[in-house]
């Protein structure tokens, strides 16, 4: 019986085996770093950087306040099997998913080859904002600022936003 154990001790801990909960190692994350609009025609909306050694997300602000971004929001890394939850597509065509944790907005990079057969994909990136999925435009990251409740095309420009809180 003790070698029975032991053998079934041995094949569990099979390196061929990934927990599904992991992300794997390879995952690059650096695809996400740039600023993001619903639409070519807007400035960047969304900002996703590394700060501190932790991948985060700002949000535009509006012009009245004075500063360009909001406090930068946590996101984490998750793994191909919560694909299906919010994108219609096959997690293999997916090389990289990031979510702030309440999950209001989850952002998939789909693999470049797929992203220029499927022609209902025009950009590698595709987002999910609270309840709705769309693909995403990775665009220069800007200094206009943009009065969303007003007029979300507007480009307002504040003098010195660059404050270095970026």
């Amino acid at each position: 019986m003790v070698c029975g154990l032991l053998l079934l001790t041995g094949c569990s801990d099979d390196d061929s085996v990934s927990d599904s909960a992991t992300p794997p190692a390879k995952t690059d994350l650096s695809v996400f770093a740039g600023c993001y609009t619903v639409n070519y025609e807007t400035p960047a909306q969304i900002k996703i950087s590394k700060q501190e050694g932790n991948w985060v997300m700002q949000m535009k602000e509006s012009a009245s306040a004075n500063r360009l971004w909001d406090d930068p929001e946590p996101l984490e890394v998750l793994d191909s099997t919560h694909i299906p939850k919010f994108f219609s597509i096959d997690p293999d065509n997916v090389d990289a998913v990031i979510a702030r944790p309440d999950r209001f907005l989850v952002m998939a990079h789909v693999k470049p080859v797929y992203a220029n057969i499927d022609p209902l994909l025009d950009s590698e990136y595709l987002s999910y904002i609270y309840k709705g999925a769309n693909t995403i435009y990775k665009v220069k990251c800007d200094e206009i600022n943009t009065n969303l409740l007003n007029n979300p095309h507007a480009n307002i420009v504040i003098d010195n936003v660059n404050d270095g809180s970026q």
